[in-house]
């Protein structure tokens, strides 16, 4: 502080003396700057790291968001491609990760996501070591087992956000075809993110009641209402929105601040994460999927015991078993 500027104050405590959360983002590309600007609008830190390799619009994006300070409540906000910024995180974000290229096979791109997160988690760890880490970067399942391998922290402190926005979608879809607010449905997409997620249908419900005490052919192949049609529009949304617009971002901002809130406000809200399924519903592999998970102040509380069908239990088996297969190829 300059001498004309500190004559402005009566200094009664220290400026470093302070309480504060510190939230990191890793990765500033679409997916990294909708969730900066959704938890820059909710006000939930005093403290917005970001970091990326790309020191130009690593800069711009922070200038950007400092710039609209003045209209909301203040927090630090600061940018360096080094990881030293991130220092005292609290709970540290990943959103960082290669595209897939023309002609590029999923496993080609997978290989360059773990050397990615091969150079990230561990720069995290070694700055925040109490840190609660978010993975959002894809193939989210995968790369959420890769980071809780690389990181060594206790599982309950690494997640992804799995399907917790397919569920979302799910809601929102179910609300349109019944005429009610999203918020006003209940169901879950289980599993692994993607073609293959499990719809949980034998829990959808409305106000207590669920769908299939109305329409016990709800979700079937054979049901003539035609329910799962919705299912296959969860899973065509995402591509769905990329072909509109080029990516998907706002949906996903918002999704990461309100669990970043929840984590930071121990509200125990139950969320479809990506989580360490062993042991649940009969799985056997050291897997990470999506189960509903309770949300506390350290990260996942608790799993949900779910009742699930036993067709669920053998598609959730499924998706188990073709985590299992990739990881067993991968190299840490």
């Amino acid at each position: 502080m300059s001498a004309s500027v500190s004559g402005l104050f009566s200094q009664v405590i220290p400026d470093d003396v302070h309480t504060h959360v510190k939230i990191s983002i890793i990765g500033v590309g679409k997916v990294g700057m909708a969730v900066s600007f959704s938890i820059l609008l909710q006000g939930i830190v005093s403290e917005l790291a970001l970091v990326d390799t790309q020191k130009d619009k690593l800069l711009g994006e922070m200038m950007d968001l400092q710039h609209g300070q003045a209209f909301l409540r203040t927090i630090k906000i600061q940018a360096d491609t080094d990881f030293s910024i991130t220092r005292g995180s609290k709970i540290c974000v990943v959103t960082a990760g290669a595209k897939i290229k023309h002609g590029e096979t999923e496993e080609q791109l997978l290989e360059k996501n773990i050397n990615v997160f091969k150079s990230i988690i561990p720069n995290i760890i070694k700055y925040s070591p109490d840190c609660t880490l978010i993975i959002v970067s894809n193939p989210v399942d995968i790369l959420t087992w890769v980071a809780w391998k690389l990181s060594g922290l206790p599982r309950h402190r690494v997640l992804g956000s799995g399907t917790m926005l397919d569920s979302s979608r799910f809601r929102f879809l179910l609300s349109e075809k019944i005429g009610i607010a999203p918020k006003s449905c209940h169901g879950y997409i289980i599993g692994e993110l993607g073609d293959h997620s499990v719809p949980v249908w034998s829990s959808v419900n409305i106000a207590g009641t669920r769908l299939k005490d109305l329409h016990p052919l709800t979700g079937e192949i054979n049901d003539p209402e035609n329910w799962s049609e919705v299912h296959k529009n969860v899973i065509n949304s995402a591509s769905e929105t990329v072909s509109l617009k080029g990516y998907t971002s706002w949906s996903i901002g918002i999704m990461i601040s309100t669990l970043v809130n929840s984590i930071l406000k121990n509200q125990k809200i139950i969320y479809a994460l990506t989580t360490l399924a062993q042991g649940y519903h009969g799985i056997k592999e050291e897997v990470f999927l999506s189960l509903p998970c309770v949300i506390g102040e350290k990260g996942i509380a608790a799993v949900f015991n779910q009742n699930l069908s036993q067709d669920e239990i053998e598609k959730l088996k499924i998706c188990a078993h073709n985590q299992f297969k990739i990881i067993e190829k991968i190299k840490i």
